[in-house]
């Protein structure tokens, strides 16, 4: 009569290549789950801020700001792309990633791009008769193009270059000093 094996049997210990420290696994490191798609984030930032790029020119919010806000949407789509399913590849990335990319930045603008509420049909207005502007139109020829009076025109400027803007809070107590 044979005796069955142990359940359990130790493995024999092998080399590391590098040192156990305390609290620390020996061996190689483990992957990071989300390795796959943060590659794909860093091969298409080029991408994500060419967007950034077209946004900050039209809507005269800083470049910098909407380049994070094009990185996250970046992210928030290389977490939910499947690159397993029949017909996806990196190069479809991007075709992919537009509307998360595109939607972050609109979210934003939408959302806290103004410090008051301005309607969308005047920040359109101001953005297309700005640009007339920048073109060198003079503002008769823009207002003609645009559909509005002189006075409309003044309003709609005035209520959307009110912008929200952080400003330095200071101590009560550095003040008094």
């Amino acid at each position: 009569m044979s005796t069955p094996p142990p359940a359990h049997r130790p493995r024999p210990q092998q080399a590391s290549a590098r040192p156990a420290t305390p609290g620390r696994r020996a061996g190689p490191r483990p992957c990071s789950p989300h390795a796959a798609a943060d590659a794909l984030v860093v091969q298409h930032l080029s991408f994500a801020a060419r967007v950034a790029a077209n946004y900050a020119r039209r809507t005269g919010h800083p470049r910098e700001d909407l380049e994070q806000l094009a990185a996250i949407g970046l992210i928030k789509a290389s977490r939910r792309y499947d690159m397993q399913r029949p017909g996806c590849s990196p190069n479809h990335f991007i075709a992919y990633a537009r509307p998360f990319v595109n939607g972050e930045i609109t979210h934003y603008l939408r959302d806290k791009g103004f410090a008051i509420s301005v309607p969308g049909r005047w920040r359109e207005l101001h953005v297309r008769g700005q640009k007339l502007l920048r073109e060198g139109q003079p503002l008769e020829v823009v207002l003609e193009r645009l559909g509005i009076t002189l006075e409309r025109w003044r309003e709609i400027s005035q209520a959307c270059s009110v912008r929200v803007v952080a400003m330095a809070v200071r101590d009560a107590d550095s003040e008094q000093e």
